[in-house]
Protein backbone atom coordinates (compact mmCIF):
# COMPACT_ATOMS: atom_id res chain seq x y z
CA UNK A 1 0.00 0.00 0.00
CA UNK A 2 1.27 3.60 -1.20
CA UNK A 3 0.84 6.82 0.62
CA UNK A 4 0.02 9.67 -0.71
CA UNK A 5 1.53 12.96 -1.10
CA UNK A 6 -0.19 15.18 1.38
CA UNK A 7 1.26 17.51 3.63
CA UNK A 8 3.28 15.83 6.81
CA UNK A 9 1.44 14.10 9.49
CA UNK A 10 0.91 16.60 12.79
CA UNK A 11 1.81 15.25 16.70
CA UNK A 12 -1.88 15.76 16.95
CA UNK A 13 -2.45 13.28 13.98
CA UNK A 14 -0.23 10.66 15.81
CA UNK A 15 -1.57 10.90 19.30
CA UNK A 16 -5.49 10.36 17.56
CA UNK A 17 -4.06 7.37 15.79
CA UNK A 18 -2.37 5.70 18.60
CA UNK A 19 -5.35 6.73 21.13
CA UNK A 20 -7.72 4.88 18.41
CA UNK A 21 -5.17 2.12 17.97
CA UNK A 22 -5.30 1.71 21.74
CA UNK A 23 -8.87 1.51 22.21
CA UNK A 24 -9.37 -0.68 19.11
CA UNK A 25 -7.18 -3.04 20.95
CA UNK A 26 -8.81 -3.06 24.38
CA UNK A 27 -12.15 -3.60 22.55
CA UNK A 28 -10.61 -6.77 20.74
CA UNK A 29 -8.87 -8.36 23.88
CA UNK A 30 -12.75 -7.75 25.57
CA UNK A 31 -13.81 -9.55 22.41
CA UNK A 32 -11.34 -12.42 23.00
CA UNK A 33 -11.83 -12.76 26.82
CA UNK A 34 -15.45 -12.57 26.51
CA UNK A 35 -15.66 -15.32 23.59
CA UNK A 36 -13.59 -17.52 25.60
CA UNK A 37 -15.92 -17.30 28.83
CA UNK A 38 -18.98 -18.06 26.88
CA UNK A 39 -17.22 -21.18 25.54
CA UNK A 40 -16.11 -20.16 22.04
CA UNK A 41 -12.93 -18.89 20.19
CA UNK A 42 -13.08 -15.81 19.32
CA UNK A 43 -13.23 -16.86 15.84
CA UNK A 44 -15.69 -18.88 16.33
CA UNK A 45 -17.72 -15.68 17.64
CA UNK A 46 -16.52 -13.59 14.75
CA UNK A 47 -18.10 -16.57 12.18
CA UNK A 48 -21.03 -16.54 14.01
CA UNK A 49 -21.84 -12.57 13.85
CA UNK A 50 -21.21 -12.88 10.14
CA UNK A 51 -23.68 -15.36 9.71
CA UNK A 52 -26.56 -13.37 11.66
CA UNK A 53 -24.96 -10.20 10.26
CA UNK A 54 -25.52 -10.96 6.36
CA UNK A 55 -27.10 -8.23 4.41
CA UNK A 56 -30.33 -9.14 3.94
CA UNK A 57 -30.92 -12.50 5.26
CA UNK A 58 -29.99 -14.71 7.92
CA UNK A 59 -27.45 -16.94 6.20
CA UNK A 60 -23.87 -16.56 4.28
CA UNK A 61 -22.25 -18.75 2.33
CA UNK A 62 -18.80 -19.97 2.38
CA UNK A 63 -16.78 -17.41 0.51
CA UNK A 64 -18.91 -14.37 1.79
CA UNK A 65 -17.65 -15.52 5.65
CA UNK A 66 -14.26 -15.63 4.28
CA UNK A 67 -14.27 -12.16 2.72
CA UNK A 68 -15.71 -11.18 6.23
CA UNK A 69 -12.97 -13.09 8.24
CA UNK A 70 -10.49 -12.30 6.23
CA UNK A 71 -9.18 -15.90 6.07
CA UNK A 72 -8.70 -18.24 3.11
CA UNK A 73 -11.82 -19.93 2.29
CA UNK A 74 -10.21 -23.46 3.52
CA UNK A 75 -9.11 -22.09 6.55
CA UNK A 76 -13.17 -20.92 6.90
CA UNK A 77 -14.21 -24.72 5.92
CA UNK A 78 -12.60 -25.78 8.99
CA UNK A 79 -13.79 -23.22 11.42
CA UNK A 80 -16.99 -23.95 10.17
CA UNK A 81 -16.69 -27.61 10.52
CA UNK A 82 -15.79 -27.33 14.48
CA UNK A 83 -19.10 -24.85 14.97
CA UNK A 84 -21.06 -27.81 13.34
CA UNK A 85 -19.32 -29.85 16.04
CA UNK A 86 -20.34 -27.68 18.49
CA UNK A 87 -23.90 -27.43 17.34
CA UNK A 88 -24.02 -24.17 16.41
CA UNK A 89 -23.68 -23.74 12.92
CA UNK A 90 -25.00 -26.03 10.23
CA UNK A 91 -24.18 -26.16 6.01
CA UNK A 92 -27.17 -26.34 3.75
CA UNK A 93 -26.91 -26.74 0.43
CA UNK A 94 -28.70 -23.76 -1.82
CA UNK A 95 -31.58 -23.46 -3.22
CA UNK A 96 -30.85 -21.62 -6.10
CA UNK A 97 -27.70 -23.18 -6.83
CA UNK A 98 -26.77 -26.90 -5.44
CA UNK A 99 -22.96 -26.41 -5.83
CA UNK A 100 -22.95 -23.75 -3.05
CA UNK A 101 -23.44 -24.45 0.46
CA UNK A 102 -25.19 -21.83 3.02
CA UNK A 103 -23.97 -21.54 6.39
CA UNK A 104 -27.04 -21.43 9.23
CA UNK A 105 -26.98 -20.60 12.59
CA UNK A 106 -28.42 -23.61 15.01
CA UNK A 107 -30.37 -22.61 17.82
CA UNK A 108 -27.76 -23.26 20.27
CA UNK A 109 -25.41 -20.81 17.88
CA UNK A 110 -28.38 -18.17 18.07
CA UNK A 111 -28.05 -18.51 21.69
CA UNK A 112 -24.44 -18.03 21.98
CA UNK A 113 -24.31 -15.13 19.63
CA UNK A 114 -27.19 -13.30 21.45
CA UNK A 115 -25.18 -13.46 24.72
CA UNK A 116 -21.82 -12.24 23.31
CA UNK A 117 -23.21 -9.52 20.85
CA UNK A 118 -24.83 -7.52 24.01
CA UNK A 119 -21.79 -7.85 25.96
CA UNK A 120 -20.17 -6.17 22.86
CA UNK A 121 -22.68 -3.44 22.21
CA UNK A 122 -22.75 -2.80 25.78
CA UNK A 123 -18.45 -2.64 25.60
CA UNK A 124 -18.98 -0.58 22.47
CA UNK A 125 -21.45 2.05 23.78
CA UNK A 126 -18.33 2.45 26.58
CA UNK A 127 -15.87 3.85 23.69
CA UNK A 128 -18.44 6.14 21.65
CA UNK A 129 -16.16 8.99 22.45
CA UNK A 130 -13.01 7.47 21.51
CA UNK A 131 -14.14 6.88 17.97
CA UNK A 132 -14.92 10.45 17.75
CA UNK A 133 -11.85 12.11 17.92
CA UNK A 134 -11.77 15.33 18.22
CA UNK A 135 -9.35 17.61 15.79
CA UNK A 136 -9.03 14.81 13.40
CA UNK A 137 -8.92 14.76 9.79
CA UNK A 138 -8.78 11.13 8.58
CA UNK A 139 -9.58 12.22 4.80
CA UNK A 140 -6.03 13.93 3.89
Amino acid sequence: MTAKTTAPLTKDDFEALSTFRYQLRKFLRFSEEAAQANGVTPQQYLLLLHVKGSPGRNWATVGELAERLQSQQHSVVALISRCEKLLLVERRPSEVDRRQVNIHLLPAGESCLATLASLHHDELNTLTDTFLIPNVNFTR
